[in-house]
């Protein structure tokens, strides 16, 4: 039975709304450590054990397949327990893998750096999904602006994580872990360190404050409608926006570090150019969700589609010894990833009813992960045969030709629905 808010004049106060927000910006930034480091090496060392270039994408899409698994594990807590337990259940299982990850690097033991990738990527889902937490606790006309900030929070971390590289490593060189496991190790303190102030400070429930409000305590103009579908127009096009997003980004990124690498850069290198890109990722946050909010869901989401295609198109013709060209189309990827993720999770919370949203949430991040998990996997076969920039062009001509045609698509379907913009459910929700 899913817990009821009490006492819901205070707990519900401007003051505790502001708290609960900074304890999930807190714990955001300590996971995006986490998150950050194990990306920019992964594909690294799964190559140096595997031996294999073709095999490099591997990692990211184990982590990514763990990350879909998460989700739904995940969701379905959140959905019965609220955001709490399930957020910090996540990064337990998150720091479990990347002690996992350290051990099977120590042992040399390549079937336990797989399986410890797959379980690692719970943390990437609870990085993910603690956005929804954010979007609980404000209304529907801030909910863009509420998401933003959660993520933004993940960018302290996750700009330093790969900057932490080469001091990690050094770290772990001196017990005789390889260099490499390195940053699995500040993952492992960072994601046990998230899930504990989750689990102490993260009260009352982000998820049973709005289950409350949507049941008592909004206004009429605020309050969720009963009769929305579970796959409702809106959940599905926000849906794909994101998942069709995170197979660009994760294909494109995935590669950047063996291409890097492989011509004569640095592992330092290749990991300043994965800082930007993940501060790209999460740096926008907050103006990405005024823009959902004030422009609209539909608009915002349609422009991730040519930011996505300018990023592949300069990431395939940049030169391989140009670190600034790469740099800038991997800021490229991660801003136009960012503009999808912000419009879609606030597309989907804006269609999810409150008393099925958590699990349709995390359904919606199982379809992201799996999209990672294709784009990491197909990542290192299309390099292997046709080389970087076909992959980076590719995978920015997809995103142009899928995200701005469901928008569209959606946009369409609400004018047909509801003719009239200045509904409290449009896609541009009004400022109260």
């Amino acid at each position: 039975m899913t817990a009821t808010v009490t006492r819901t004049g205070d707990e519900a106060s401007p003051r505790v709304l502001r708290r609960l927000l900074a304890v999930l910006v807190l714990s955001q930034a300590l996971g995006g450590a986490g998150m950050a480091a194990g990306i920019t090496v992964g594909a690294l060392l799964a190559e140096d054990l595997l031996g294999s270039t073709g095999l490099a994408g591997l990692p990211v899409a184990l982590f990514t397949a763990g990350a879909a698994l998460g989700a739904a594990v995940i969701g379905r807590v959140s959905q019965r327990l609220g955001r709490r337990p399930g957020l910090a259940l996540g990064h337990a299982i998150a720091a479990l893998g990347s002690i996992g990850v350290v051990a099977a690097a120590a042992g040399e033991w390549a079937g336990l750096l797989l399986f410890s990738l797959f379980v690692y990527g719970a943390g990437t889902a609870t990085g993910l999904l603690a956005r929804y937490a954010g979007a609980d606790l404000a209304q529907p006309e801030r909910r863009g602006r509420a998401t933003g900030t959660v993520l933004l929070a993940t960018t302290l971390g996750a700009v330093a994580g790969p900057n932490l590289v080469g001091p990690t490593g050094a770290l772990a060189q001196a017990y005789g872990i390889p260099r490499l496991a390195g940053p699995f190790l500040l993952a492992a303190c960072a994601y046990a360190a998230a899930g504990l102030v989750l689990l102490v400070w993260l009260r009352p429930d982000p998820l049973h404050l709005a289950r409350h409000r949507s049941a008592h305590g909004a206004p009429v103009a605020a309050r969720e409608p009963k009769e929305r579908e579970r796959f409702s127009p809106g959940v599905v096009t926000g849906a794909t926006v994101m998942i069709t997003a995170q197979l660009v980004m994760i294909a494109v990124m995935t590669m950047t570090p063996p291409h890097m690498t492989g011509h004569g850069h640095s592992t330092q290198a290749a990991g300043f150019v994965i800082a930007l890109h993940v501060g790209a990722m999460f740096l926008p946050s907050p103006l990405s969700g005024l823009l959902a909010d004030r422009v609209g869901r539909l608009p915002v989401a349609a422009a991730s589609g040519a930011v996505l295609l300018s990023a592949g198109v300069l990431a395939g013709l940049a030169p391989p010894d140009s670190v600034p060209l790469l740099s800038c189309a991997l800021v490229l990827l991660g801003l136009g990833w960012n503009l999808a993720l912000v419009s879609g999770t606030a597309l989907i919370t804006d269609a999810a009813p409150a008393d099925r949203r958590a699990a349709v949430q995390g359904l919606a991040d199982v379809g992201m992960s799996l999209a990672g998990a294709t784009g990491g996997m197909a990542s290192g076969l299309v390099v292997a045969g046709g080389g970087y920039p076909l992959l980076a062009v590719a995978a920015g001509t997809l995103a142009v030709a899928v995200i701005p045609a469901v928008a569209h698509w959606e946009n369409r379907a609400t004018m047909r629905r509801c003719p009239r913009v200045d509904l409290d459910h449009s896609d541009r929700p009004r400022d109260v």
